[in-house]
């Protein structure tokens, strides 16, 4: 089974900007997926799509099985944006208890301190999050997915402003949920982060898919994926 299936998903922005066109992939479960694409290629759009915070105009799309307008669907997923506007009213212990409400669990607190502590940030679990500094945000949103630990786990540039220490830590953990079964799509321009962690790759431009592969024959192609996205960026293709 997927975890994630898109099939002909186009979306719309007014008559004239089409943001998505025909797109189509899936995330093959107890995988990770990388979606790459310069700035106004889709990838928010897609996200968004999949997640139901815009209206899908044609395709379809399911998680897990069922079609991503469900509350089964919106059960088991997790959505990190590339912002860090978390409620800055909250600790983090509430935060992490908030977002695992969402999905009828409870959170391990003692767990939860092992994982801040793990990343660097000990003793700041019960400190309100308004204190927290952006690399701090960043990484208490990726922990909080660790926690709640759903089938389908989607990152949006949230790795981006993280410390290098952690950024170590989050790929092994990230290869954790794949080894466990889970999946990922991550969603980043880390060249090398991708190499080592994602098992196909997803490049879409101008709201096209433009290479959808294993990782390792796209580098085995071009050498690298930095070279495969400048090579293609500069063939004049687009």
């Amino acid at each position: 089974m997927n975890d994630l299936e898109i099939t002909g998903l186009s979306y719309s922005y007014g008559r004239d900007v089409k943001a998505l066109d025909d797109v189509g992939f899936s995330v093959p479960r107890g995988s990770i997926v990388g979606l790459l694409g310069p700035n106004g290629s889709g990838k928010s759009t897609l996200i968004k799509n999949v997640f139901d915070l815009l209206q899908s105009q044609s395709g379809s799309i399911t998680v897990a099985g069922a079609p991503h307008t469900t509350s089964q669907a919106k059960r088991e997923a997790i959505y990190l944006s590339s912002n860090d506007y978390l409620p800055e009213f909250l600790t983090a212990a509430e935060y992490a208890a908030m977002i695992a409400r969402f999905y009828d669990l409870e959170v391990e607190h003692d767990l939860a301190r092992e994982l801040f502590s793990e990343f660097s940030m000990d003793g700041r679990y019960d400190d309100l999050i308004e204190n927290y500094s952006h690399g701090m945000r960043k990484k208490a949103q990726l922990m909080v997915a660790l926690l709640v630990r759903r089938r389908l786990t989607v990152i949006d540039e949230t790795l981006n402003g993280i410390d290098i220490e952690a950024l170590h830590l989050a790929e092994k953990e990230l290869a954790g949920l794949r080894d466990e079964g889970l999946s990922v799509l991550l969603c980043t321009h880390d060249f090398p982060v991708l190499e080592r962690l994602a098992d196909e790759i997803v490049f879409l431009d101008h709201g096209r898919t433009v290479y959808n592969a294993p990782t390792s024959a796209l580098v085995a192609e071009h050498g690298s994926l930095e070279r495969m996205v400048y090579d293609y960026l500069e063939s004049g293709d687009r």
